[in-house]
């Protein structure tokens, strides 16, 4: 089914003066930075079955050259199957399929429940119980969303694979860069800074310059029927948000009881119900009472079962140990770089202490103390926009 670019891109022209220029509309397979003329070319676009994805897919099928959809089925875990904006299963799996058959194009649904739950739900209750705060969508960008799909993009004989993500490629001669998004409430640069430069020669991001208002626009124009879906908010594979219950069924151990400690004098202030209920930078739920100063959660120790707790000020750092890091591209020289230690924290000036990429182990200084860094969350490192890579953050340093 063929669909009329200049009207489409003048919608998003309409909704954004993000960089969806006239000739761009003229000429839409540039999105995709495609090495021969478009008619002469494939692309795979990795399908979620939300809207992000479908404009994607849509804006493939505009751009002349073949589409093939994949879907990853990631996990099938009861109510989740059945909940829209899951993502990767149930639902969600069929809204793809609806897409593709609308545009026109086949679409392939992979199993690969079995790596997922081992590379990515299993490590998730493990970091819980070893005191860690997981980020799983990292994991799975590491994993099955990239590695596995952009293996069956090549195997299926596709020039790029492209993706519903909020980030911008950007080409400037030999050398590509991965920038945020132009949009900083939709910016996803920070899950995906484990992505390699070889990774990022193949994939392509054409969100990365429009607003979600736009997207969505652009979906209803196409009569999506995903144009109004919701997006998701939760992890996929925890469907209610109840990230204990989870790993407790995963990993019971999680739900012995032990004490909670004042960090600062030992004191013992009261009982838990299993250190995966709490994350460092925690204050609600500690249920420890009469206290002079709200308390936070400033540590875990998985060994002695222990939260400990303390006053907000104890939960500066000025040190971050961080291990698996990654590089992309080369090294700004002499630049103070920033670092974000949380998806929705602010950037933060830091100075590397070492070196980064390749898994090398390394650390940053936080020019200033920073508040709640949390080991098993992942500090990820810019150069103004663009990303330079990032790493897992292994242990902190007290500011105190």
């Amino acid at each position: 089914m063929a669909f009329a670019p200049r009207w489409v891109y003048g919608v998003a022209m309409r909704a954004t003066s993000a960089p969806f220029s006239a000739d761009l509309a003229a000429d839409p397979a540039r999105l995709f930075d495609l090495p021969r003329p478009a008619g002469q070319c494939r692309i795979v676009v990795a399908m979620s079955g939300g809207v992000d994805s479908s404009v994607v897919a849509a804006l493939a099928a505009q751009s002349g050259a073949e589409v093939i959809g994949v879907t990853l089925q990631l996990y099938d875990h009861g109510a989740a199957t059945g909940r829209k904006g899951a993502c990767c299963a149930g639902d969600d799996i069929r809204d793809a399929r609806a897409v593709a058959d609308r545009l026109g194009f086949a679409h392939y649904v992979f199993d690969h429940e079995s790596d997922f739950r081992s590379a990515v739900v299993d490590r998730f209750a493990d970091d819980y119980l070893a005191g860690r705060t997981p980020i799983p969508c990292i994991r799975c960008n590491m994993g099955p969303k990239f590695t596995d799909l952009l293996r069956m993009a090549r195997d299926l004989g596709a020039d790029c694979l492209a993706t519903g993500h909020y980030v911008r490629r950007v080409v400037d001669g030999d050398r590509i860069t991965l920038e945020r998004a132009l949009d900083p409430a939709r910016d996803q640069s920070y899950f995906l800074y484990g992505t390699t430069d070889a990774q990022l020669a193949y994939l392509r991001f054409p969100l990365g310059g429009l607003p979600k208002p736009a997207v969505r626009a652009l979906a209803g124009a196409l009569n999506l029927a995903v144009a109004n879906k919701p997006d998701s908010q939760d992890i996929c594979f925890v469907p209610d948000g109840n990230y204990a219950r989870v790993v407790g069924a995963i990993r019971p151990e999680g739900l012995v009881p032990g004490a909670i400690v004042h960090a600062a004098t030992g004191e013992v202030l009261g009982r838990h119900k299993g250190i995966i209920h709490y994350t460092v930078g925690q204050r609600r739920g500690l249920e420890v009472g009469g206290q002079a100063e709200p308390l936070y959660v400033v540590a875990l120790d998985p060994v002695e079962r222990r939260v400990l707790v303390g006053p907000r000020a104890m939960l500066a750092v000025i040190r971050a140990q961080l291990g698996e890091t990654n590089r992309i591209g080369p090294m700004p020289e002499g630049a103070l770089l920033h670092a974000k230690v949380r998806s929705l924290a602010r950037p933060v000036p830091v100075v590397l202490e070492g070196p980064l990429g390749e898994g090398a182990a390394t650390a940053i200084r936080f020019v200033e103390p920073e508040l709640g860094v949390a080991p098993g969350q992942a500090a990820v490192l810019y150069d103004g926009e663009r990303v330079v890579g990032g790493g897992w953050i292994e242990s902190t340093q007290a500011a105190l």
